[in-house]
């Protein structure tokens, strides 16, 4: 999963490179994050059942969400910056 202590992290404290890097870093967790997972779905879902392929993707749903929440919130607070 991702890490809490950066997800946490306030977004208006944190410099702007800070901010760009984290946003760089998050958006690389979730391409390996859907990687990972296609594959895993691919090869998997035929050997462990579909209650357990569910599961798996709302898991997966539930961990996206978190990502795409978090991206769209630094995104937002870069955008403030450059108007300021």
């Amino acid at each position: 999963g991702y890490e809490v202590s950066s997800m946490e992290k306030k977004l208006d404290t944190m410099p702007t490179d800070e901010l760009k890097a984290e946003l760089k870093r998050l958006k690389d967790n979730l391409s390996d994050l859907e990687e990972i997972h296609s594959f895993t779905v691919e090869k998997t879902s035929v050997h462990i059942g579909a209650e357990k392929a569910k599961d798996l993707q709302s898991e997966f749903d539930e961990e996206c969400r978190k990502y795409n929440k978090r991206i769209a919130e630094i995104g937002e607070a870069l955008k403030e910056r450059g108007r300021l």
